[in-house]
Parts: C-alpha cells; sequence; structure tokens
C-alpha cells in the first residue's frame, strides 16, 4: 500500500520507510515556531533544564506579533523574554516591531519554510504551510522546548482526508470561501487529528495566498495539517525566497485516504460563517438583513498583498459607512510597503479605513479593535468563536475580504454585487 503526502513527509522525517495511521514516530523538524504569547512559556522550560545551548539557531523562529506594538506591561514583558532569549542563544531569525510581520504571513515570505519540511510552531494555525507542501502543525509551548533542546518531536501518524475540488469558481469566489463551505459541510469536529489533503482541477487554479487561507483553516475542522501538492504556482512562489535545499515530495496513486470528499465549485457562493463557529456557514445573500458595527480585514489568514487588492477595488472611489469602523491589517512589512507603492493605502485612507502596522491584535482580542457588548464585527480571520474579539456579548461573522469590504461600505452584511 502506497503512502499519502503527509506520511510521505513524516516517514522521511523519521528515517522510515513505511508509515501507517496511529503510528507514533519521533521525527526531525526543519523549523520550531514561537510567538509572544506561546514562546516565553517554552522558553520557560528549556531554561529550566539548564541546557547550555539551543538545537540550532538558524531554525528557531521567534516573532513577536500578536501584541505589536506592545499594548500593556504585561505584553511588554511577553516580548522582552523573546528579545533576551534571542539575544542570549544568537537566534537569527526573530522579529520584532518595525520588522515584524503576521508570523504565517512572514515565514513563507522569508523563505523559512519550504516543500517537504516538517515544521512545528506554538499556534494553532501553524498548519497554514501546508501549501507548500510541508507537514505544518501546532503544538503547545512545552513540545517547542523540548524542541528547541532537541530539534525532534513526537507525533501520532495521522489519518488522511482527501478533498477533491472541481469546476469553475463564481466571481468572488475565493479560497477562503471554499475553505468555509467545506468546514460547513463536515463540520469543526470533521477532520479531527486528520491531515486534509486539498486537490482537483479547481485547487490547481488557486492563487498561493488562497491556498495559504485554505490550509490556514484545516485546523478549524479539527485537522492536523492541510495539504497541497507542489506544483509550478509553489516553484514560482519559493524559487525566489527560498533559503535553503529543500525535497519535493508526492503522494502515491494508490494511497489509502479514510474518506474522500468531492466539491463542484461552480455551486458555491460567497460564504459566512454565523457566531459562535465557523461551521455556521451560508451563502451571503442567504444571511438576511445584519448591520456590522465593524469590519476587519487581514490576519494571518487573509493578510496578503492579494487581498488587500481585493479589498481596495471594493474601496476604490466609496467610503466606509459612517456606522462601521474598518480596521486593514497587512501581514507583513514588505507587503504593507508595496500596498503604499501601488497606491493601495491611500485608497484605504480615503475611504475613512484604519490601516494598521502588521499584528494579530484583533484576531484574538488582544488589542487594536475590540468589541463591545452588542457590537457586531464582520471579518477575514479565522475564528468566531465567543468573545473572541472582545465582550462575550458582541458576534464575529466570518467571511472573504470581498464580502468583508463590500459590507464595511454597505453598513450591513451583502455580497460584492449588491453595493
Amino acid at each position: 500500500m502506497g503512502m499519502t503526502l503527509a506520511e510521505k513527509i513524516l516517514a522521511a522525517k523519521s528515517n522510515k520507510k513505511n508509515l501507517i495511521p496511529g503510528e507514533f514516530i519521533e521525527a526531525s523538524i526543519d523549523v520550531a515556531l514561537g510567538n509572544d504569547i506561546t514562546a516565553p512559556l517554552a522558553i520557560k522550560e528549556f531554561e529550566r533544564t539548564k541546557t547550555s545551548d539551543v538545537w540550532d539557531r538558524s531554525r528557531i523562529v521567534l516573532v513577536a506579533d500578536h501584541f505589536t506594538p506592545n499594548k500593556d506591561i504585561k505584553s511588554a514583558i511577553q516580548s522582552k523574554v523573546l528579545r533576551d532569549f534571542a539575544r542570549k542563544y544568537n537566534i537569527i531569525h526573530f522579529f520584532d516591531t518595525g520588522r515584524v510581520g503576521i508570523e504565517h504571513v512572514l515565514l513563507p515570505e522569508q523563505g523559512l519554510v519550504l516543500p517537504g519540511d516538517l515544521v512545528i510552531g506554538a499556534d494553532s494555525h501553524t498548519c497554514t504551510y501546508g501549501a507548500l507542501g510541508a507537514f505544518a502543525t501546532g503544538v503547545g509551548s512545552t513540545d517547542l522546548a523540548a524542541s528547541f533542546i532537541t530539534g525532534k518531536v513526537w507525533l501520532k501518524v495521522p489519518e488522511s482526508m482527501r478533498f477533491i475540488y472541481f469546476g469553475k469558481r463564481n466571481p468572488w469566489v475565493s479560497g477562503k470561501d471554499l475553505i468555509l463551505y467545506t468546514i460547513g459541510k463536515i463540520g469543526v469536529d470533521g477532520a479531527t487529528y486528520k491531515a486534509m489533503y486539498f486537490t482537483g482541477q479547481a485547487v490547481k487554479e488557486l492563487s498561493m495566498a488562497d491556498r495559504f487561507t485554505m490550509s490556514n483553516m484545516a485546523i478549524e475542522a479539527g485537522g492536523k495539517a492541510g495539504l497541497f501538492d507542489v506544483d509550478k504556482k509553489t516553484q514560482e512562489y519559493i524559487k525566489k525566497r527560498a533559503k535553503r535545499d529543500y525535497k519535493v515530495y508526492t503522494g502515491d496513486e494508490d494511497a489509502s485516504y479514510c474518506d474522500t470528499i468531492e466539491i463542484d465549485v461552480s455551486g458555491i457562493e460567497p460564504q459566512v460563517a454565523k457566531p459562535h463557529l465557523p461551521e455556521n456557514t451560508v451563502n451571503v445573500r442567504e444571511i438576511g438583513n445584519i448591520a456590522i458595527d465593524q469590519a476587519v480585514i487581514g490576519s494571518c489568514t487573509n493578510g496578503r498583498l492579494e487581498d488587500l487588492r481585493i479589498a481596495a477595488k471594493i474601496f476604490k472611489g466609496r467610503k466606509v459607512n459612517k456606522n462601521v469602523r474598518v480596521i486593514i491589517l497587512p501581514g507583513t512589512q514588505e507587503i504593507c510597503k508595496q500596498a503604499v507603492k501601488e497606491g493601495l493605502v491611500e485608497i484605504f485612507l480615503d475611504a475613512g479605513v484604519a490601516f494598521s502596522t502588521p499584528t494579530c491584535g484583533p484576531c484574538l482580542g488582544g488589542h487594536m479593535g475590540i468589541l463591545a457588548p452588542g457590537e457586531r464585527a464582520i471579518s477575514t480571520t479565522n475564528r468566531n468563536f465567543v468573545g473572541r474579539m472582545g465582550h462575550i456579548q458582541s458576534e464575529v461573522y466570518l467571511a472573504g475580504v470581498a464580502v468583508a469590504a463590500a459590507s464595511a461600505v454597505a453598513g450591513k452584511i451583502v455580497h460584492p454585487d449588491d453595493i
């Protein structure tokens, strides 16, 4: 029996010829990632072991992105823990205010994650890098601490679910809509501890930005990883970014999948996930008359340059509704710079948008866009749990960039064609 893409990568990293789902392995990692919330816990555990040095100062990545810039004394202390650790052990890839980006946008942009890698991160959306044909998954802070010492991680080999997308996408339908539709179809626990493998002709036509978005939200269906094959688009993306060698793996034709789900994308319209779970999805025109107080465009899910261009297309020559606050969060400094160069930021400012430095801030209810009781937001982020963006009596509706921008103009949730 052949192996899936996920099994191929994990077999290589654990020096095994074959693997079967459910098997426990110890595997060598290529990248270990921590941020300003999760890494301080890992660093505390690392220091407690009295280990004299880290496993590999070039393979540890620390990103102070969740409370960037620091919002209070506690967040400043968290970031200082990262700074001190990075200086003490000469960590090469440490990103702080002014150089920082949202981690899951930043690492691919910097060429720090590559096809065939095994990447762990103390952040659940580490699965984003599966868009590059890497096995990437979130771990706890103690697992991250162990990886700082050993360069290894233990894993249970997941079963793989295959999602085959076919047909022609409708206007305004993006990778965000495909993954929201998929989560709506299988539920937030539909892929628990499974490797979600995205394939099919419709997937091959997706941009890298759309693929990153889909892999990012695999965790919202319970997935352990969300993987795409490496194709010409992938190679084009990484050839100007890769800073080291890499190996492309391909699943075998006779590989075994625990389930195969086929989805005709021609029947999918722009999606909205209603509170308080990403599985509560409906077509945007089925949402009803839902007024909004805030729109957030950005995050590790939709903060790439392509996303900002879509938002600018909607906002150009229009004004944000007087009852709506809009925050746009570029994924990295480079994206911010290019958005300025292309005139996108001027469009946003003319429309009445607040344009931010790269930060995870509002996505986790951290800062810069906290909701008060009774307020409602539409957001391109990845979670809409109770209290996710502020008060427990606030509401978050998830959508793609086009719907979020159009809704900001209309003052209520609408299809982009309806403004």
